[in-house]
């Protein structure tokens, strides 16, 4: 990946709000379930089903579903699919206005990361403290 590279975004149910938000904003980096240039997922996907198309797209992953990478099933289709994500979190549960200031505030070092982590499946914990890797492991 070039110093150039921008990645492109998929938020999954879980953070629709922030893909929202941020779309709204004025990002064309963003997509979602039911998003019209990803007709693929519309809402409702299930997860093992947007997982393949997200990672065939190298799509990075926006949640807020910690245990996405936990459940046995969900968990070998994030690794068959390559699939790279976000985990964006802390202690309360936050809105999403509060999720997009988050990104938005940790959203270079975000990149550095995507980066250095290249091709999937790999996953990062986003959170008020910044950004660190997670385990894919389904003893979590």
């Amino acid at each position: 990946m070039s110093p150039g590279f921008t990645p492109v975004y998929f938020t999954d149910e879980n953070a629709l709000g922030l893909g929202k938000l941020l779309q709204r904003s004025g990002r064309d980096d963003i997509l979602y379930p039911g998003h019209p240039h990803l007709l693929q997922v519309p809402l409702g996907t299930p997860d093992l089903e947007w997982m393949p198309v997200v990672g065939a797209q190298g799509l990075i992953v926006l949640t807020r579903d910690r245990r996405i990478r936990t459940r046995p099933a969900e968990l070998s289709a994030y690794r068959e699919a390559g699939v790279r994500s976000v985990w964006i979190g802390a202690k309360q549960d936050l809105r999403p206005q509060d999720q997009m200031q988050l990104f938005l505030c940790h959203e270079e070092r975000l990149r550095r990361e995507i980066i250095k982590l290249g091709p999937g499946p790999w996953a990062l914990a986003l959170t008020l403290a910044g950004v660190r890797p997670l385990n894919l492991k389904a003893d979590e």
